[in-house]
This record gives structure tokens, C-alpha cells and sequence, in this order.
């Protein structure tokens, strides 16, 4: 364990800051280098701020762990190029932010060519997790993972690591994970939809807590929407636009190519697209056709409701 008890990190936001303090908390030394340099919280805390890559390289002992936590993207390459300018062979470069697959394996290849040593290392938990421990997923070869996997694991929650597969399995593992997310969003999301709407007015907040002790769904996220619930008060002030990073779009083109069928988190893709449109133009368009076939009425008729209240499949109770 001595000879991992320095490590650096570049990106010093909500990730790479919180790991930081996580580590250093437990004894590691850490410098850290970040173009905005470092908070007063890190610096505070013991860590050493570095203003330049060649700062950074010169205060770590070699053989030097890096640790990356920027956002994916060209970011992330511009520091991987630097990278092998900078670091010298038998250095491990360790990106833990959410970069694409192919763009690690790629970067790995890259990175092998000059000696350097590449782990893509998915992580999971959010800020919270990088804080107090966090969910590790990585890739990599074996001999330069067995020299990071210490720190890892001492930096994760318990059970919390896993070393997935050869270069590149780690990010592919954490996207695969985030369409996962993704459709356990969208069916909570759906469900509090239901309850909502439901005839009668419904402890929302009592049955997310509920779910949440003894439920076959209980879970973090459950967790999470039942504080945010309590929190904003229900949902009359919260806007309905929901972005992301578009990532999860590379795993349902991946899935594509793969020709493996993953309707659900595609579909949950599409949703978050949807809640941008205000005006709801695809729905426009969906009427504009069915008027121009069937003369389907624009807008909300009665007369047409009240078909669709008794063609409906199931025992849904018809009193309403």
C-alpha cells in the first residue's frame, strides 16, 4: 500500500474534488491539477495544488496513478494526448469519467504504444459516492489494474469494485449501466404518473416510503424521488424538461450494431427527448396525419373520450 500512497488527480469538480477529499481522508497523498485550481476545501484539506501537467508529474513518485475525472469528450482527449507527451512508460493514466468505449480503447492502444499504462474505470454513486464511497466499474490489463485495484477498493463502498474485463470493458460496463438507469427512471417516473392520476387523491409521499422498506422495488432512486417529492412540495413547480448528456444515445447505436434488441432503454431515451418539446410538435404531427386519414378531430372531444373510456382492456374500474 506505500507505493500507491501518492496519487494524482486532474479535474478537480464535483467528481474528481469529492474523490479527492475522500482520499485524502484516508491517509493518501493527492495533487491535484485543474485549470480553475483547486477550493479552498481541497487545498484545506491537505491537497497539493499543481498549476501545470509537468508540476503534476514532477511531485509524483514513478511509477504515477493519475486519476481523470473531467466530462467526457474532447476535454478528456486533449489530457490523454498531453498525457503521452508528459508521463513517462510504466505510469498508469486512470480516466473515470463516463468516455465512451470505443474512445478508451482507442486511447489504451494509444497510450500502450509509448509505455503508458490506460484504465477506463466507469464510476457510479454520483458526487455522494465519490464522497463517501463510491461504485467502481473498470477495464483494463490485469498487471496495471492489480497496482490501482488497493486504492480502489479502499475508495468504494464494500462490494463496490469490480475489475469487468480488458481495456475498455469498464466504460462499456458503466454505459450499460446508465441505460439500465435510464429505464428504471422512466418506470418510476411512469408509475408516480399513475398515482397522480389515480381517482382519488393518494399519500404519494407515504407510498414512496413505503416502497422503500420491504418493496421488491425499493432502491436508491425510490429514495431519491421521495425526498425530492417532499422537498419541491409535489411536482407543481417542477418543469418537465429533462436533460442529459446524450450518452446513453451511443449505447442504443452500439446495441444497433450489436443487433441485440434493448426497447426499453431506447425507449426511455426517446421519453427524455419528448419532455423538451413544449409544444409537442411530434403530437402535432401525429394529429395533423390521423385528421388527414380519418378525419380524427384537432384536440380534445368529448364525444371521442367517452369511446376511449369503454374500449379499454383490463378491469379498470369504469365508474369514474
Amino acid at each position: 500500500m506505500e507505493e500507491l500512497a501518492t496519487i494524482g488527480v486532474i479535474g478537480l469538480g464535483r467528481m474528481g474534488g469529492n474523490l479527492a477529499l475522500q482520499a485524502l481522508e484516508k491517509g493518501y497523498n493527492v495533487y491535484g491539477y485543474d485549470r480553475a485550481g483547486a477550493t479552498n476545501d481541497l487545498l484545506a484539506a491537505g491537497l497539493k495544488n499543481c498549476l501545470t501537467f509537468q508540476e503534476l508529474k514532477d511531485s509524483l513518485p514513478h511509477p504515477r496513478i493519475i486519476f481523470i475525472y473531467v466530462i467526457a469528450g474532447p476535454i478528456v482527449e486533449a489530457i490523454i494526448q498531453e498525457a503521452a507527451e508528459v508521463f513517462d512508460p510504466g505510469d498508469i493514466v486512470l480516466d473515470g469519467g463516463n468516455s465512451y468505449w470505443g474512445d478508451s480503447l482507442r486511447r489504451y492502444r494509444m497510450l500502450k504504444e509509448k509505455g503508458i499504462n490506460f484504465i477506463d474505470c466507469g464510476t457510479s454513486g454520483g458526487v455522494e459516492g465519490a464522497r463517501n464511497g463510491a461504485c467502481f466499474m473498470v477495464g483494463g490489463e490485469p498487471e496495471a489494474v492489480q497496482r490501482v485495484e488497493p486504492i480502489l477498493k479502499s475508495l468504494s463502498v464494500p462490494g463496490g469494485y469490480v475489475h469487468a474485463g480488458p481495456p475498455a470493458a469498464g466504460h462499456f460496463t458503466k454505459l450499460v449501466h446508465n441505460g439500465i438507469e435510464f429505464g428504471m427512471l422512466q418506470a418510476i417516473g411512469e408509475g408516480v404518473d399513475l398515482l397522480e392520476n389515480y381517482r382519488d387523491q393518494l399519500d404519494i409521499s407515504g407510498i414512496l416510503k413505503n416502497w422503500n422498506h420491504g418493496s421488491v422495488i425499493r432502491s436508491w432512486l425510490v429514495e431519491l424521488m421521495a425526498r425530492a417529492y417532499d422537498d419541491r412540495g409535489g411536482f407543481a413547480e417542477v418543469p418537465s424538461h429533462v436533460e442529459d448528456t446524450g450518452e446513453v444515445n451511443w449505447l442504443v447505436n452500439d446495441a444497433m450494431n450489436m443487433e441485440v434488441p434493448i426497447p426499453i432503454i431506447a425507449q426511455s431515451v426517446m421519453q427524455l427527448i419528448a419532455s423538451r418539446d413544449k409544444d409537442k410538435t411530434w403530437a402535432k404531427a401525429v394529429a395533423m396525419m390521423r385528421n388527414g386519414f380519418g378525419n380524427h378531430p384537432y384536440g380534445p372531444n368529448e364525444f371521442i373520450a367517452s369511446y376511449r373510456a369503454y374500449s379499454r382492456i383490463g378491469d379498470f374500474p369504469r365508474d369514474l
